[in-house]
């Protein structure tokens, strides 16, 4: 595998969904705190090397939240606590992140992430996040549509089950970009 090269200037990491209601729920193959402990690591470096920040959440109310008609769906809460949609305090935004609110699975549909990438002149982007093969991989379709290169920081994603995330990262990502782990995106970032 080609060493990972990152141009500092023309790079932004994209945090998908690490918000307390999905944090909250079981994960494979990592669990949530891996998670949450490895794309910390990212924040801060991106932040240390002045690279921009894209903290995305999903906010969604009864009359937003899309209702297709489908096999199986996603068992929620009936009220979802008050603070379901912040995020988790080890990612929480500082002034100069940028917040992207989004109101399904993927980041770019609906929101202005293609446009706040485009004008700070990014063209590659490092994504992680929960759930590996619903907002990671919708927002990873999006961005190779979009002609944006992407590193993908496997174990700072997770899903509902090894299969799900192993079958995004090893048949979807690896045809979209480049598939590393978080030391080595840190270590192309010091």
């Amino acid at each position: 595998m080609e060493k990972l090269h990152i141009d500092k200037t023309k790079t932004a990491l994209v945090v998908i969904d690490l918000q307390k209601g999905i944090a909250s729920q079981p994960s494979k193959p990592y669990s949530a705190h891996e998670v949450i402990a490895n794309a910390a690591k990212l924040v801060n470096i991106f932040r240390n090397n002045e690279m921009p920040v894209f903290l995305v959440h999903v906010i969604t109310t009864k009359e937003t939240i899309l209702n297709v008609i489908s096999d199986e769906s996603f068992s929620r809460p009936s009220a979802p606590s008050p603070d379901w949609a912040e995020f988790v305090s080890e990612i929480a935004p500082t002034p100069k992140d940028i917040v992207i609110a989004k109101k399904q699975w993927g980041a770019f549909y609906g929101t202005d992430l293609e446009l706040q990438l485009r004008r700070r002149g990014m063209d590659t982007i490092v994504l992680c996040g929960i759930a590996t093969d619903f907002g990671v991989e919708s927002t990873a379709r999006f961005a190779y549509e979009y002609g944006f290169q992407q590193i993908f920081a496997e174990d700072a994603m997770t899903s509902r089950s090894d299969e799900q995330h192993n079958a995004a990262v090893n048949f979807i990502f690896k045809r979209m970009g480049r598939v590393r782990n978080t030391d080595e995106i840190l270590e192309s970032l010091q």
